[in-house]
């Protein structure tokens, strides 16, 4: 690819793709389309180098199924100027198979980051902008002098890490592997911008990700068996709940790394939980929740999405927060969601 002058990450979670489309909204689609050529209610079209889409494509309550994900590739296929490889995707909570399933099969047949199955992902690793290093659990990629730690939710584990067989059961999880694998990548990489994706935030950093926060706010459906207390955030890593490995990783280093980025809770642009918004700074890290596409998969869903601008030999990257409909204001760029945060090192390309 060529050298930017200015690289645009669309940040983008949690379609739900067949809840929203029981209501006739293509929630997946309709994103990318106003991205690239504007929306019905006036939205403006916007450019954008590559997307991260942070995960929770199905809105099933069970484990999801080839329908739906079928539905996911539909949606993507009607991107007209980014071709799919474009879409550098994780696994969220929902999408989860259970513990009795092929490990994780729909994601990894449907959205596939790595390429495994472009039969039915329609996923060519070849014509990637930014090629993969890792699996579909845990990969990296670099733009320039950023480099992305991309971290699987590993909700497929038997109750309370998992799922169960019912539920989009919220509390996140990491494997022991990932984790180790994530700490040696930032450890190798100190003169680099370090961006880590997930579906979660970490604990007690932006909107309703203290204890209980998630559930007991509404914004999360509580099952008593699945952990309701870490719903919001990184809950557990490996076995261990509420362990702080990732939080007192960053706090004994910091600052080890300049953004996180999560979705996973679904709030309007507005909203605050005990002093956090969706943008705040901890660790010296800038964590972001990015929020939803979806309507109607929740009941505090304000269809949003964020644009994160770099601008070449800068260190600062402009958050602009998008609004796919005009439910909660009007349709476009809704300013005073806007904000300007500080990396440790300046963009290069």
């Amino acid at each position: 690819m060529q050298k930017l002058r200015e690289f645009k990450l669309w940040a983008i979670s949690d379609a739900h793709v067949g809840t929203d489309i029981k209501y006739g909204r293509h929630s997946l689609k309709e994103a990318i389309t106003q991205s690239e050529t504007g929306g019905s209610e006036g939205g403006t079209p916007f450019e954008w180098t590559i997307a991260v889409n942070l995960g929770d494509f199905s809105g099933s309550q069970i484990a999801p199924n080839d329908e739906e994900g079928e539905l996911v590739v539909s949606q993507y296929n009607e991107s007209k100027k980014h071709p799919r490889e474009h879409f550098y995707d994780l696994i969220g909570n929902h999408d989860a198979t259970t513990h009795k399933e092929k490990l994780q099969w729909w994601f990894r047949k449907w959205i596939d980051p790595t390429g495994e199955n472009p039969k039915y992902s329609r996923v060519n690793s070849n014509n990637r902008p930014f090629p993969i290093e890792g699996t579909w659990e845990r990969y990296s990629f670099e733009v320039g002098n950023i480099i992305f730690l991309m971290l699987a939710d590993r909700n497929d584990l038997p109750p309370p890490i998992g799922r169960g067989s019912y539920g989009g059961y919220p509390a996140g999880a990491i494997s022991e592997e990932t984790f180790s694998w994530w700490r040696k990548k930032i450890k190798e990489n100190p003169g680099k911008i370090i961006i880590t994706c997930a579906h979660h935030m970490l604990k007690e950093t932006t909107v309703a990700t203290g204890l209980n926060e998630g559930c007991e706010g509404g914004y999360h459906g509580k099952f008593n068996d699945g952990a309701p207390q870490g719903s919001s955030f990184i809950y557990f890593v490996g076995t261990q709940p509420d362990s702080g490995k990732i939080e007192n990783f960053l706090s004994e280093n910091q600052p080890a790394m300049d953004v996180w980025l999560g979705g996973h809770t679904h709030t309007n642009p507005d909203d605050e939980i005990n002093g956090r918004s969706h943008i705040e700074k901890k660790w010296g890290v800038n964590f972001a929740n990015v929020s939803a596409l979806s309507r109607y998969h929740g009941k505090k869903n304000i269809p949003m999405s964020r644009l994160l601008t770099f601008t070449k030999g800068s260190k600062t990257v402009k958050i602009q927060c998008y609004l796919h409909t005009s439910q909660y204001s009007d349709q476009g760029w809704y300013k005073p969601a806007e904000k300007i945060i500080t990396l440790r090192h300046p963009f290069r390309n």
